[in-house]
């Protein structure tokens, strides 16, 4: 099973963790980063999370498909999942079809005291 693990992360934080991973010769696992968690909220709306949710394991989807198993408009539907393929969330296939290749997303945030 691939699980996606959406996250924020700064680039540097990332580099980092990628090159400590390298040096350990562990794989990592694919993952989605916003810079910020406000980025990651204003992206991700509820809506969204639903065409992800519904996308989960599914393999390819054609718009109208993902729009009866969301109960949305198939216009609402895909102006989003279009946010969510530029974004490389979500794969458009020459066809057509949108695919989401993970059998599970795994959202990691984390709030610290300040400094």
């Amino acid at each position: 099973m691939e699980t996606l693990i959406i996250e924020v992360a700064t680039d540097d934080a990332l580099n980092a963790r990628i090159v400590q991973a390298a040096e350990r010769g562990e794989p990592q696992p694919p993952g989605y980063f916003f810079d910020t968690e406000e980025a990651l909220l204003d992206t991700l709306t509820g809506n969204r999370w639903a065409i992800l949710r519904a996308m989960v394991g599914a393999g390819p989807i054609g718009v109208r498909e993902l729009a009866r198993r969301v109960g949305r408009d198939v216009r609402a539907v895909h102006a989003d999942a279009k946010r969510l393929s530029t974004i490389g969330l979500i794969d458009k296939l020459p066809d057509g079809k949108l695919r989401f290749p993970y059998d599970a997303v795994r959202v990691e945030l984390e709030f610290k005291a300040a400094a």
